[in-house]
């Protein structure tokens, strides 16, 4: 099986250029718009209805309320604002959505949506394929999707030790040996992690997601001290796709007996990274980057 083509992405426009900010929920969305304000970028944002954080609307040039399964809409409304950039981060709650008691109404998908859903995603619901369709409605729209990680590289994985704790040498035989496993792992796209102790792989990531994998380590692994390793997906598509880590996923660790965390180096977002590395030291998880092979 060969490896996902690459997705060549436009290069970010100069400032003063406005960009668009397709948000959903959590810190990413904010850290991007600061990114872009910082850069000198008026953010034009949309917010996915009952997903966005409170703190956005403040960050942005404009700020307007959108629903998540109308992508056609989206598209309309930075055009008409003279936006021709955009980059969609932030996740989706579904919990959210089936909570509010209206949305039926809300959530009824525009015509764009159910076409791209027809054409693109009918027998295909995975996470690229959903990113892909809607950056082609976009791109009709003449609003191309942006490297999501262009105005945040701060906040990106670096190779070498990112802590002031060192792994033990047995953690870092562990890398060693499980890395070229993750790597397949990726490139089947089966999941973005898995855990290791003692060159014994104890938990892949699959459809749960890392916090939940995490979780099923402690119940499974009572020693303390094994190591999770996360990348992206083989040819992952930056304009969305791109693993995160955080605050809770130390502590999670922490509480699951995890001594070691290492991640792929340009490839794994750090959510406001340098609380997750002072947390880090304070909990004993030693962070580390992995050089990942260049195309």
């Amino acid at each position: 099986m060969t490896a996902a083509a690459l997705t060549i992405l436009p290069d970010p426009p100069p400032p003063p250029t406005p960009v668009g900010l397709i948000a959903g929920g959590g810190q990413l969305p904010i850290l991007v718009a600061r990114g872009l304000r910082d850069a000198g970028h008026p953010v034009h944002a949309l917010g996915l209805f009952r997903q966005y954080e409170a703190e956005l609307p403040v960050l942005c040039s404009s700020f307007r309320e959108v629903g998540v399964l109308k992508v056609g809409t989206w598209g309309r409304i930075l055009a008409r604002m003279g936006v021709r950039h955009a980059i969609m981060v932030g996740r989706v709650d579904k919990a959210k959505i089936m909570h509010d008691p209206f949305r039926i109404v809300r959530n009824i998908p525009d015509v764009r949506t159910v076409v791209a859903w027809y054409k693109h995603l009918r027998q295909d619901h995975r996470s690229h394929a959903v990113l892909s369709a809607i950056a082609e409605e976009l791109d009709r729209c003449g609003v191309a999707l942006l490297d999501s990680t262009a105005p945040i590289p701060d906040e990106l994985a670096t190779p070498g030790l990112m802590t002031k704790r060192r792994p033990t040498s047995e953690q870092m035989q562990d890398v060693e040996f499980v890395w070229p496993m993750l790597t397949q792992i990726l490139r089947l796209d089966i999941g973005q992690a898995l855990a290791v102790r003692e060159r014994d792989v104890v938990a892949v990531e699959a459809v749960e997601g890392t916090d939940r994998m995490i979780q099923r380590v402690g119940q499974i692994c009572r020693a303390k001290g094994w190591t999770l390793c996360k990348g992206a997906r083989a040819g992952h598509d930056r304009r969305s796709d791109v693993p995160t880590v955080g605050t809770r996923t130390i502590e999670n660790m922490a509480a699951n007996g995890a001594g070691c965390l290492a991640l792929a180096a340009g490839d794994v977002i750090m959510l406001e990274k340098q609380k997750v590395l002072d947390l880090a030291d304070e909990l004993g998880i030693a962070v580390v980057g992995v050089p990942t092979a260049q195309p």
